[in-house]
């Protein structure tokens, strides 16, 4: 596979998602996809989005989709299906193909199956659920690369999304470098914090020295 030359992406694979999330909170940006979580605590995923917007099936039902052929390597599969549990949209085959390929790995609002070929081959999935039933005849593709909606959080395709065991993130693409840097900050001062307390310092001391209360505090 080609190696992927992207410095916001190898920024982003170096933070947790909860440095990111408060750089988010910082900046004012609702970027945490909330209740969707990875298959495995273990899994971590970062890349870029490609989306994909999922509906309820017509009459004749549309194909769930033969997208993953098209998938960068290096990018994250995000798949709106509108938070459904009752279908899924990710299983097996898919994995196999997006592993192969060198894909990211997936991110789900909505349910996935064939969970435990993503465990035995490291493949990150994130999702809001999983189960058996799948989602032929039952929703269809409505859109590709196109803006979608993933646990509350707009995802664009080319945005950035890291994921690692505290859930996933989205990274606006218009906002990244502030978004980087801010956490960039937090993470260093937590660090420094860690580094003060081993010294000797209380961690009161640590973090009122540190400003750690205000890392978080939305600018004005």
């Amino acid at each position: 596979m080609p190696v992927i030359d992207d410095a916001n992406v190898d920024r982003a694979s170096k933070l947790d998602t909860t440095s990111l999330s408060d750089a988010l909170d910082r900046l004012g940006i609702a970027g945490q996809c909330l209740n969707i979580k990875p298959l495995d605590h273990g899994f971590r995923l970062t890349g870029r989005a490609f989306t994909i917007l999922y509906g309820p099936a017509g009459v004749p039902p549309g194909t769930v989709g033969d997208y993953i052929d098209d998938v960068p390597p290096g990018s994250v599969v995000v798949l709106d299906n509108g938070g459904r549990e009752n279908a899924t949209v990710w299983g097996d085959i898919l994995t196999w193909v997006a592993h192969k390929r060198g894909v990211a790995g997936t991110v789900i609002d909505g349910a996935c199956r064939d969970t435990h070929l993503s465990r035995e081959l490291g493949y990150p999935v994130f999702s809001r659920s999983y189960s058996m039933r799948t989602g032929k005849d039952r929703v269809q593709v409505e859109a590709m690369n196109g803006t979608v909606n993933i646990g509350d959080a707009r995802v664009n395709p080319g945005d950035i999304l890291r994921g690692d065991a505290d859930g996933v993130l989205v990274i606006p693409r218009a906002h990244e470098d502030a978004v980087l840097a801010t956490a960039e900050e937090i993470d260093a001062i937590e660090q420094k914090i860690r580094a003060a307390v081993n010294e000797g310092q209380t961690l009161a001391e640590a973090r009122k020295s540190l400003g750690y209360h205000q890392l978080q505090a939305r600018r004005k």
